[in-house]
């Protein structure tokens, strides 16, 4: 059986989240699987917001020998507040506690968002500079305890938050108040352009996306200006982000070419990129700027990783609808040494949902990678 794990963490005077049970507890939380054998290794899989204490990865990893935990982190499954520093002070936590208890090689995996958020704590692991978040609050990472980790392993993820979520706005919208009006211009969903798409337009798409978010990004920065101003007790404000899965990828699979089906794991890219429950449709104001704004969150994954020395390994599956060959190639160039390896998991999905070949694969290749880059 699992062990839970209740791991003491850095409590904020900032209501982030809306449970007072979770806020007081003073307390992340994870799942240890352990091998049969005591292990001297253990792996944390970690995303900024979702619960991994049930990841597939787990038990595998723990048959095979090493000791393995899900991590979740103070924002457990709602990302509209997020703030990313708060994420690597959580990972800190959970390392710190691991190294108390006695393993000697700790090692971090980065699962589809988690891969840049991974990328991001070693770095500051290894040379803090930050001292507060984008929206100026008081994060300072290098006045914190972050043990570093002793390898890096990026798992179907893809750069950062802000970086992909940018691939995916929907440039078409011209109203973020009212999401029927759009540009025809940029309108994948309207029957007048059908892929594949030609690079003349895909160069003025991707345009019009950054020019988006960086539109989104100075109206926040407005409004935090006029809360500044009014000297009164609100600090930040909840909006909507509409259109969230417009990357002409989920339809034109001559972009990115891998084995993967068109759509998205949510269904349509039409109907994805207005479902509430997919990415980064609810955020405030000093979120935005820390986990979707692509030219202030911290967390860019290549940028982060090229400030970091530990052997890192990055897996991507080639069927996969969320993360491309080119976001693994991304994150593999940025390492800036030579103990890096990349491997494609062949027909592997986002979430190897259903695939126990593929997971066996992954746990395989992650054990006997470890036996050679960290010997015992």
């Amino acid at each position: 059986m699992p062990e839970l794990l209740a791991i003491p963490m850095a409590t904020s005077n900032t209501i982030e989240i809306y449970s007072g049970i979770a806020r007081m507890a003073g307390k992340i939380w994870g799942t240890l699987h352990k091998a049969e054998q005591p292990s001297k290794t253990v792996v944390i899989v970690t995303h900024p917001a979702s619960n991994f204490m049930g990841h597939y990865l787990l038990e595998p990893l723990a048959a095979r020998g090493v000791d393995a935990v899900g991590l979740t982190t103070r924002y457990l499954g709602n990302d509209s507040s997020l703030i990313m520093e708060n994420c690597v002070l959580d990972i800190g936590a959970a390392v710190a506690f691991l190294r108390d208890r006695g393993y000697e090689r700790v090692l971090l995996v980065g699962n589809s968002g988690g891969g840049g958020l991974a990328a991001l704590y070693q770095s500051q692991a290894e040379h803090p500079t930050i001292t507060a978040t984008p929206a100026g609050d008081p994060v300072d990472l290098t006045a914190a305890h972050l043990p570093p980790v002793d390898g890096l392993i990026s798992l179907m993820a893809h750069p950062g938050r802000a970086l992909v979520y940018t691939d995916w706005l929907d440039p078409a919208i011209l109203d973020e108040q009212d999401p029927t009006q759009r540009d025809p211009e940029f309108d994948l969903f309207d029957g007048s352009r059908t892929a594949p798409y030609d690079e003349d337009f895909l160069v003025r798409y991707r345009a019009a996306q950054v020019a988006r978010n960086r539109r989104i990004t100075a109206w926040v920065h407005d409004q935090l200006d006029e809360l500044k101003r009014a000297e009164g007790p609100v600090k930040d404000l909840p909006f909507v982000i509409h259109g969230t899965a417009a990357d002409p990828r989920f339809l034109d699979g001559t972009i990115d070419p891998s084995d993967r089906v068109p759509g998205t794991v949510w269904g349509t890219a039409e109907e994805a990129n207005m479902m509430p429950a997919t990415l980064g449709h609810y955020s405030s104001l000093r979120s935005w700027l820390s986990q979707w704004s692509i030219d202030e969150s911290n967390c860019d994954g290549p940028r982060q990783l090229r400030h970091t020395s530990v052997p890192t390994l990055v897996m991507y599956g080639t069927a996969d609808q969320v993360c491309f060959p080119s976001y693994a190639r991304m994150m593999y160039d940025a390492v800036p040494h030579e103990r890096k390896r990349l491997v494609p998991v062949e027909g592997g999905t986002h979430y190897l949902q259903g695939q126990d070949e593929q997971i066996a694969f992954v746990a395989d290749q992650v054990v006997s990678w470890i036996a050679e880059q960290l010997p015992a």
